[in-house]
């Protein structure tokens, strides 16, 4: 009897243990990949700065903390608010969230129209929405820049409806960068919004407007609340990599106008301040992290809700 119950725990024992033993080289490459450049991060901005961009071994400093937010006065050297980071990282959050909010203006209407086709074209569509992720994004941006531009064709077209008279000065603003943002991440909006939708039961909806609701209610109180979890995952796919955003900023925004991304990269470069450079960086990581949490945090109560 002893014997019959110990060999099943003892193959069970084996095969954990060899399904770690396989699992040892994508562990090792986690590590190396993406806690390794962490570690490094974190051991830099407790690290004293250097006098040619790099940083001082053997030196613990909390400048690099001390000046995410606060700045030394150049004369008695006396802590003041570094009111030219906050000011970026407001910035960053606002057109962060501003991208969050156009996208998923633009994108549940196209979502739902796609879910709501018949089931022969919507991988057709969804085919569409993709199209976007073959192309670079470097190319999209630049693509995007062609449009707003001075000369671009927005501007062509709006002086050849007459609507306007001179060309509107979009290229180089927030604005651009926001526009720019909204294009590139409009699909990651779409896609979990789809998932959402195709999954919804149409005969709530049918229910809703048999009970004399109109659209608008019907909407929000029947459609939202059920593809909630794909309208959360949307938001925090489109919210993230905008807070992080270094190339549509640099492109469309000229570099005049910098967000967190483009901040982080003038310390390790021009401003040869790598501690403070690895302590913005940990910041923007703690900023993604609350987001996450708030993801998470929401999709375990729908799942509660609706479970």
């Amino acid at each position: 009897m002893s014997a019959t119950k110990t060999a099943p725990e003892t193959a069970r024992s084996r095969d954990v243990k060899n399904r770690w033993l396989l699992s040892l080289p994508a562990l090792a490459i986690i590590f190396v990949a993406a806690l390794g450049p962490l570690l490094v991060m974190v051991l830099y901005s407790f690290l004293e700065k250097g006098d040619y961009g790099d940083v001082k071994f053997g030196t613990f400093s909390l400048e690099g903390w001390t000046s995410v937010f606060l700045q030394r006065d150049i004369f008695d050297d006396t802590l003041g608010i570094a009111d030219a980071h906050l000011a970026i990282f407001w910035r960053s959050i606002t057109l962060s969230l501003y991208t969050t909010i156009l996208t998923l203006i633009l994108g549940f209407p196209t979502a739902y129209f796609i879910a709501t086709r018949p089931a022969r074209s919507r991988e057709i569509w969804v085919f569409l929405i993709t199209i976007p992720f073959w192309t670079n994004l470097l190319i999209r941006t630049f693509a995007m820049q062609q449009v707003i531009r001075n000369e671009g064709i927005l501007n062509n077209v709006l002086i050849w409806l007459g609507v306007i008279d001179t060309p509107l000065q979009i290229i180089y603003t927030d604005t651009a960068t926001l526009l720019g943002m909204t294009y590139v991440y409009l699909p990651l909006m779409v896609l979990p919004l789809y998932a959402s939708i195709e999954k919804l039961d149409f005969r709530l909806v049918e229910a809703g407007y048999d009970l004399y609701a109109n659209r608008l209610q019907v909407l929000w109180r029947i459609v939202i609340p059920l593809v909630k979890p794909g309208l959360i995952a949307g938001s925090i796919l489109v919210f993230i990599p905008s807070l992080g955003a270094y190339v549509i900023p640099r492109v469309l925004g000229g570099g005049k106008n910098l967000m967190l991304g483009n901040l982080i990269e003038l310390q390790f470069g021009a401003g040869r301040n790598w501690p403070l450079g690895a302590a913005m960086s940990i910041t923007l990581m703690a900023l993604v992290m609350i987001a996450l949490l708030f993801y998470v945090r929401n999709a375990a109560k729908s799942g509660v809700r609706h479970g």
